[in-house]
């Protein structure tokens, strides 16, 4: 059995660590490269960077902090924001990060996630979704949620996974940052359509909200912010208790 990954998430606005509720109100949480030092040690399985506006500016990633956050950590690292083109792939990859995630850019042009994973490889396409319910239904949102695409989430993961990424990061609106638990309906509904690994994100506030997630099949990896940076969850402690509760774990 595969070990349950556990990621602490850098959401990163103009330099800063921030972090808000359902995609709002954000508030300045630290230095992003202070940070990824501290989670390098804490036992942290991998670390995902968001540069969270750099879609909504129209921009490209703060590749200056990305290369200082790159140069802290010697566990795999995720970065994700303003991905638009092969070039930006390139580019990220290059800063040092070991995948690369791509929301807005690939709703722009889907046609960039078979060109990247065919010229990078599919372990390094991570397809990131914004998830919220309309009207019954889960829709996919763009730049940063700020957008209604219309499009329907679980098709669009489908087609995803079928033009070659690798994992997909579920990021539900509903439930970021309320800290009441991951939004399990929302996870199980994606897990019974890919076959890739999938990340839960959005709604952990404590140890249990873990462990319950990781009774549902087809989830491999728990991804948190506020709750890993505000030391209210020591990753360690949070490895040792899943264990005991019978989840595989890298201790």
């Amino acid at each position: 059995m595969l070990a349950k990954r556990i990621i602490p998430c850098l959401d990163v606005r103009d330099g800063r660590v921030v972090k808000g509720t359902n995609f709002q109100g954000l508030r300045d949480m630290a230095d992003p490269v202070e940070l990824a030092r501290f989670y390098n040690g804490s036992g942290a399985d991998e670390l995902v960077f968001y540069d969270i506006t750099a879609s909504a500016e129209g921009r490209g990633l703060f590749t200056d902090i990305l290369r200082r956050v790159a140069s802290e950590i010697f566990i795999p690292l995720t970065v994700g924001g303003g991905i638009r083109t092969l070039e930006d792939f390139g580019r990220v990859l290059k800063c040092g990060a070991d995948k690369v995630s791509v929301n807005s850019g690939a709703i722009a042009d889907p046609s960039i996630i078979a060109a990247a994973a065919r010229r990078y490889g599919d372990q390094c396409v991570v397809l990131s979704m914004d998830v919220k319910r309309v009207d019954g239904k889960f829709r996919l949102f763009a730049k940063g949620g700020r957008e209604d695409t219309g499009i329907d989430a679980m098709e669009w993961a489908v087609r995803g996974v079928e033009d070659g990424a690798g994992e997909i990061v579920l990021n539900s609106i509903d439930t970021d940052g309320v800290k009441n638990g991951f939004d399990l309906e929302m996870l199980d509904a994606l897990a019974a359509r890919v076959k890739v690994p999938v990340v839960a994100s959005g709604g952990a506030g404590n140890r249990e909200h873990f462990a319950e997630l990781f009774t549902h099949p087809g989830v491999d990896a728990g991804l948190a912010a506020s709750i890993f940076h505000s030391k209210q969850v020591d990753i360690k402690d949070l490895k040792r208790f899943l264990q005991g509760r019978g989840v595989e774990m890298r201790l």
